[in-house]
Formats: structure tokens, C-alpha cells, sequence
């Protein structure tokens, strides 16, 4: 299992939109199989900047994960709302309660 985060930063008047953009999107991602967890936070003080906290089981989940409908939905939907380039960083588990 490994974790990802994915940094973004959204145009201010877009914050609201990409909520909801993500939040459907989270919820779609975690009914696949394998992903074990998907959480969408802010930034208490910036509220442009989010992070995508993305557990898969394994690399193919990830790709199987870019295939799916919402998230293409997702991808489209928000490309307008994002400022610059979104950041992935690849983390390994250590400990966690909710794994």
C-alpha cells in the first residue's frame, strides 16, 4: 500500500466549485476496490491550496483509478479552476489507526 498527496492551489473565485468537484469525486473513489482511502483537505489559512490524500493497495489501482469516469469528470471539470501545475508526492504507510 502507498499513499499519495496531490497539492493543488485553485483560483480564488473557483474554491466553492472545486469542493464540490472533489467531494464528488472522493466519494466515487472510495467504491473502487482499490482504493482505502481518499480525503480531500484545506488549508486553514489559505483556502486556495487543497490536498488530495489518496491510499491505494497498488500501482495498477492508480491507473485503474485514471480510467474511471469521474475521474475524467473531475480532471476536466477543474482544469479551469486550477493555478499552475498540481504536485504528487508518493508517501509509504508507517502507521496508521484507520489502516
Amino acid at each position: 500500500m502507498f499513499i499519495v498527496h496531490v497539492d493543488i492551489r485553485v483560483r480564488p473565485e473557483f474554491v466553492e466549485d472545486f469542493k464540490k468537484a472533489c467531494a464528488d469525486n472522493a466519494q466515487n473513489s472510495v467504491k473502487e476496490a482499490g482504493i482505502v482511502r481518499f480525503d480531500v483537505i484545506q488549508q486553514s489559512n489559505d483556502p486556495t491550496c487543497f490536498v488530495l490524500v489518496e491510499a491505494y493497495l497498488n500501482d495498477s489501482d492508480v491507473e485503474k483509478h485514471k480510467q474511471t469516469a469521474h475521474y475524467n469528470k473531475w480532471r476536466q471539470t477543474v482544469e479551469k479552476m486550477v493555478v499552475g501545475e498540481r504536485t504528487k508526492t508518493r508517501f509509504n504507510p508507517v502507521w496508521s489507526e484507520s489502516y
